[in-house]
């Protein structure tokens, strides 16, 4: 009398190994693309949140804040990864940039008033990513 026989073949296995691998390999060029997206938008948070920050400013003192981000005088700080650079800072406008540590590739900018523009932006308080 032969013994059943309990547990998986090494055929089974290797067809369980094969579809994780392939979800896998599905799953994870997603994932990237996702994680990209998300940094792209907290860059276009954060100069949204700049903006803000900026006309508040103006409204309280008559002139755009010049100066290092984060600022305790402009009340407003950056997310984490992200670093903001003011530019063509003037008294009728300023113009922005950002980018993230986790997605080097992509620069997000902003001008507002009279600065000029700084690709990718192309219209006036419109924040454009490339």
């Amino acid at each position: 009398m032969s013994r059943p026989s309990s547990g998986f073949t090494l055929i089974e296995l290797l067809v369980v190994v094969l579809i994780i691998g392939v979800l896998a390999s599905i799953a994870i060029p997603k994932f990237a693309g996702v994680k990209t997206k998300t940094n792209v938008t907290t860059m276009k948070t954060d100069l949204r949140n700049l903006i803000t920050a900026q006309e508040s400013y103006l409204a309280g003192s008559m002139v755009y804040y010049d100066g290092p981000i984060p600022a305790a005088g402009l009340g407003f700080t950056s997310s984490s990864g992200v670093t903001l650079t003011l530019l063509d800072v003037s008294a009728s406008g300023w113009a922005a940039t950002a980018t993230h540590a986790s997605a080097p590739a992509w620069v997000c900018a902003v001008f507002v008033g009279s600065a000029s523009p700084v690709a990718p932006a192309t219209s006036e308080g419109q924040i454009t990513c490339q």
